[in-house]
């Protein structure tokens, strides 16, 4: 693999989009056949009971993503905490959003203090953040 950088820094998963495109079409499929199924009273039920275990299903995955992402969040923060407190002795400012720690993570030990300081102080948002760095701290391993 190259070397991360901000360019080639966003994971995407093939088959999360690909399930998703496949719920998605599940769902137009299953309108299609509530209306068709518009006056037959023996096939609304199950055509209306397929509309609702698609849109269930989707929440179901919509909520499986977010509370991974939320968990993960939690575990950079603290782990970007620790770091600045390794290095300062001090925790990160409290002014910090978890999308500006989240962008900082990536930045080297040589970089990371300064930008966190500027960041608390202007308010930069992530993708500035992120396009600042000039010696990339990869991580591989965010979902």
């Amino acid at each position: 693999m190259s070397t991360q950088n901000y360019q080639n820094h966003v994971q995407r998963v093939p088959g999360f989009l690909a399930v998703g495109l496949a719920l998605l079409l599940s769902f137009v499929g299953s309108l299609v056949n509530l209306y068709n199924s518009i006056g037959d009273h023996q096939r609304i039920y199950s055509a209306s009971l397929l509309v609702v275990l698609t849109v269930c299903v989707f929440f179901v995955a919509f909520f499986c993503r977010t509370f991974a992402l939320k968990a993960q969040d939690r575990g950079i923060r603290a782990e970007e905490n620790l770091r600045h407190f390794a290095m300062t002795g001090k925790l990160l400012d409290p002014r910090l959003t978890i999308q500006q720690i989240i962008a900082l993570r990536f930045a080297s030990d040589g970089e990371f203090l300064q930008l966190a300081a500027e960041t608390a102080e202007k308010g930069t948002d992530a993708k500035t953040i992120k396009q600042s760095i000039k010696s990339w701290r990869a991580d591989t391993h965010r979902a």
